[in-house]
């Protein structure tokens, strides 16, 4: 299931980087199954992940020379976060899958 987080990050970042972050990073000595990483602004990366590893996207910008400064999921399989405010939850629809 696809995981989508929107990550602010301090430090510069080259199309190397870019690129071990997409697909050529390992922690704990396990590759990393491949990610999908791209720009949003000039301080802002999208991450979508296939995995779920403890500290993952914070360990992997450290790795490239990034520190991150803010995370948020915004997405679970098809199910969007939308509006729903922090620490609060509710159950599916459904129609709803993830």
């Amino acid at each position: 299931v696809d995981k989508e987080y929107l990550v602010r990050v301090q430090g510069q970042l080259d199309a190397r980087g870019l690129a071990l972050l997409n697909h050529g990073l390992s922690l704990d000595d396990r590759k990393l199954k491949p990610a999908r990483v791209e720009w949003l602004n000039d301080d802002q990366l999208r991450f979508v992940l296939r995995e779920g590893r403890k500290r993952q996207i914070r360990r992997m910008c450290e790795l490239v020379g990034l520190r991150v400064i803010g995370l948020k999921r915004v997405r679970i399989g098809a199910l969007r976060l939308g509006d729903l405010p922090l620490g609060q939850w509710r159950f599916l629809r459904p129609d709803e899958r993830f």
